[in-house]
């Protein structure tokens, strides 16, 4: 390195951003991830002994993935290779692999190779890796905030060990801001105080995310003036212009996507109003399509309530129609009104289950044939083979019944595939049926 360059690195480190800054550089020093990293535990031992596999760090944005990485690479005495999935293909791949080799051949040193963002590598990117990690080329450390399960190659996640970090909780993000206005890495140039209302604002809004609260506790330092003992004073009324909205971890095609519509439904099945529409509330403040919750809720109707309240379909069809036809923001309220008449909805999955027993019949016995009494009688002949002769029509019986009538196949006599619930409407039908069967 020559002396510009020397200077060039010199001053880009003192201008990083200050969540860089703020970095860790021992496990000693790492705020929250006491499950993963704590001491004692299995990661914490393999990192200070260096006898590191193969691991895949998940979890949301800011939580300390990458800054895990990093204190790996300080701790190691081997090779360390970190590559962005999001910057780099397979001509960065093959050179960080001979690098491995030739890391190993000459020194015997193993390499450690650190990808952020595993899951932007597709497939190809991800088999090409697989072999070297094998026969121990490397030792993979896979950053993501996907579910490996779903976006990382299963012969990776098969030799690999996972570890899930949660969001932070709101007294690391307080033990974060306080050690920032105080360490020369992060704002103690700017002599900063913070009252117990602001601190407790910026971390409750953060949401687990530690670059979100950095950033604005940086926003705040550099936007308030310092009074006249050259103090910066961050007030509860700064906080609030720092950080204006809610960090919310969701992306439309991710993890926290499914997540979050998963709770949705389970909250309406559960007939849990309150929850139901929590969740609705968040989908749309982090801007999810109402057209695709609007989507949902029309299955639900068919699956999780069906002829208990065969009014729910038509509520959800209606919404989704005025959705479709209002638009946001005004079909919120639509969304809303549909999502409480699901919730508090009797509830009932006798249809879909009726369908699935069916099915299942379908599949694994053979039929013979259609009785023949029941079989198609409208074209010329039809009786020469028996079709339709001595079928019933049940609107010439008393009550449109026709006692012991055969419809089901010989094979599958006595079977029955619904049963209604006691819930709702379908309590009158289960009542019906039995009068009718007995």
């Amino acid at each position: 390195m020559d002396l510009f360059e020397y200077q060039k690195n010199k001053k880009m480190k003192k201008e990083a951003p200050l969540a860089a800054r703020m970095r860790p550089k021992k496990l000693e020093d790492f705020i929250g991830q006491e499950h993963i990293v704590g001491k004692g535990t299995l990661l914490y031992r393999a990192i200070l002994a260096d006898k590191l596999t193969s691991i895949i760090l998940y979890g949301p944005p800011g939580t300390g993935k990458t800054t895990i990485a990093k204190i790996i690479a300080n701790t190691t005495k081997s090779n360390f290779i970190q590559i962005n999935a999001t910057t780099s293909g397979i001509k960065d791949i093959k050179s960080s692999i001979d690098e491995a080799k030739n890391a190993l051949n000459l020194n015997g040193k193993r390499t450690i190779f650190f990808v952020d963002e595993i899951h932007r590598f597709n497939k190809t990117q991800q088999d090409s890796l697989l072999p070297y990690v094998e026969d121990g080329t490397v030792i993979l450390i896979g950053a993501t905030t996907e579910n490996p399960y779903f976006e990382v190659n299963k012969a990776l996640i098969s030799r690999s060990i996972i570890f899930k970090l949660d969001s932070l909780t709101q007294e690391n993000i307080k033990t974060l801001i306080l050690r920032t206005i105080e360490d020369e890495n992060g704002l103690a140039m700017y002599n900063i105080s913070i009252d117990d209302d602001a601190l407790t604002f910026l971390s409750d809004m953060a949401s687990g995310d530690a670059r979100t609260a950095l950033n604005a506790i940086e926003l705040a330092a550099l936007t308030t003036e310092s009074d006249e003992n050259s103090k910066i004073h961050i007030n509860l009324a700064i906080a609030e212009q720092c950080i204006q909205r809610r960090a919310i971890n969701y992306d439309k095609n991710g993890d926290n996507h499914y997540d979050t519509i998963s709770a949705f439904i389970k909250s309406m099945r559960g007939s849990d109003p309150d929850a139901a529409i929590y969740y609705l509330a968040r989908m749309i403040y982090a801007g999810e399509d109402p057209k695709f919750i609007a989507r949902r809720i029309v299955i639900f109707a068919s699956e999780d309530i069906t002829n208990a309240d065969p009014h729910a379909l038509l509520v959800a069809i209606a919404t989704m129609q005025a959705v479709d036809f209002i638009g946001m923001p005004e079909c919120i309220m639509h969304l809303s009104q549909a999502t409480i008449y699901m919730a508090c909805a009797p509830k009932s999955n006798s249809s879909i289950s009726a369908y699935s027993k069916a099915m299942r019949d379908v599949e694994t016995i053979q039929i013979k044939t259609i009785p023949n009494h029941i079989k198609d009688a409208h074209y010329k002949n039809a009786k020469d083979l028996g079709h339709g002769t001595e079928y019933k029509y049940a609107h010439s019986f008393p009550g449109n019944y026709v006692k012991d009538e055969q419809y089901l196949p010989d094979e599958l006599i006595g079977k029955t595939y619904y049963t209604p619930t006691d819930n709702g409407i379908e309590k009158k039908i289960k009542e019906t049926l039995e009068k009718l069967r007995s």
